[in-house]
C-alpha cells in the first residue's frame, strides 16, 4: 500500500507538470468562459491520464522487483 501511495504521488506531480506546461505554454490565454473551460477540461485529462499512467508503471516497476 506505501508503494502505491508513493507511486500516485509522483504520477500526480507528473501530471500537475504536464497540465502546467500545457497551459502556460500551448493553449492561449482563454477570451469566454466556454475556452476556459473546455482548456481546463483538456488539460485535466492529458495531465490525469499521464500521472495515473506513469504512477502506475511506477508501482508495476516496484512490486516486481519486491517479488524477487
Amino acid at each position: 500500500m506505501k508503494q502505491a501511495v508513493i507511486a500516485g504521488l509522483i504520477g500526480g506531480i507528473m501530471g500537475l507538470l504536464i497540465s502546467f506546461l500545457l497551459n502556460y505554454f500551448l493553449l492561449p490565454m482563454p477570451t469566454t468562459v466556454f475556452a476556459n473551460a473546455l482548456g481546463n477540461g483538456i488539460s485535466g485529462l492529458m495531465s490525469g491520464f499521464m500521472g495515473g499512467l506513469m504512477g502506475l508503471l511506477i508501482y508495476l516497476k516496484k512490486s516486481a522487483t519486491m517479488d524477487k
